[in-house]
């Protein structure tokens, strides 16, 4: 494993974070319904800490001499997350939200053993913190399903 490993997949983290940051932002905007005072605050809140997590990832990439992925067309080549179609109910944000978390940490887990792998303790520990951040949320998001 080589650190042109680690930094694709932290890219892609970029990338995924940052059409998930849109994508929240839309479902803040345009959820309805019974539960729209829940949603409209709790997705306020995730794409808050999606700003916290691309800003970090990026950096943590500068530190290592990278380049980190920085325009919105890259973004959506590389996401693992697609756009919101602007058509979903209030559960199925939520769905949609709890399987972009899953995609995200199986990601996260890949990264973190190439972290592992190069000996770099500081991204994998940035990552380890993601994924445990998410975990909380996906349960959070399951049980608002009632699953």
């Amino acid at each position: 494993m080589s650190k042109e490993n680690l930094v694709k997949n932290v890219n892609q983290q970029i990338a995924s974070w940052t059409v998930l940051y849109t994508k929240l932002h839309n479902y803040h905007w345009f959820v309805k319904g019974y539960q729209f005072f829940t949603l409209h605050e709790k997705f306020e809140e995730l794409y808050n800490e999606a700003s916290v997590h691309i800003d970090e990832l990026a950096e943590r990439l500068l530190a290592l001499g990278e380049e980190p992925v920085a325009t919105l067309k890259e973004s959506l080549v590389l996401s693992l997350v697609g756009e919101a179609t602007g058509k979903e109910s209030a559960d199925q944000m939520v769905e949609t939200i709890y399987n972009d978390f899953q995609t995200l940490m199986k990601e996260l887990k890949k990264g973190m053993d190439f972290a592992d792998k190069i000996n770099d303790e500081m991204t994998g520990d940035m990552l380890i913190s993601i994924h445990q951040g998410l975990e909380k949320h996906a349960w959070m998001l399951r049980s608002f399903l009632g699953k």
